[in-house]
């Protein structure tokens, strides 16, 4: 797990994005190398601290969480990266478990892992709402 946040952090929106669902969203082949796409949506996600996104707006913590063969993705400024240790799912919903009474946002199309989120205060969003 890789963490650039600090503890002004923790007072901001947390807006998670799962990022095995929001890369794989858009068959441009990522599927060829998972770490760089995991890399250009964290580049592309990097405004968005500072803006938010609809339903929560900015200055957020923004948390791109990766998992398998995108392990390895560095953070950048405004983005932290968390290394699922195991399912991404689960760890998408145990750091929605831990925002406590923070706003927090949950980029994902999965229906079930949204299920989840929700029964602990998460709001949830598509990928559609980082990628435009």
């Amino acid at each position: 797990m890789t963490d650039t946040s600090g503890a002004a952090d923790e007072a901001l929106p947390l807006l998670l994005v799962d990022g095995a669902n929001v890369v794989g969203s858009v068959p441009d082949g990522w599927w060829r190398d998972r770490r760089g796409a995991a890399e250009r949506l964290r580049d592309r996600l990097a405004p968005l601290a500072r803006s938010g996104v609809a339903g929560l707006p900015g200055p957020v913590e923004l948390v791109l969480v990766v998992e398998g063969a995108a392990r390895g993705v560095a953070p950048v400024p405004g983005v932290r990266v968390e290394e699922a240790p195991g399912s991404g799912d689960d760890h998408i919903v145990a750091l929605a478990a831990a925002a406590g009474d923070r706003p927090c946002l949950v980029v994902t199309a999965d229906r079930e892992l949204r299920r989840r989120v929700q029964e602990h205060g998460a709001q949830v969003t598509g990928p559609r709402s980082v990628l435009a």
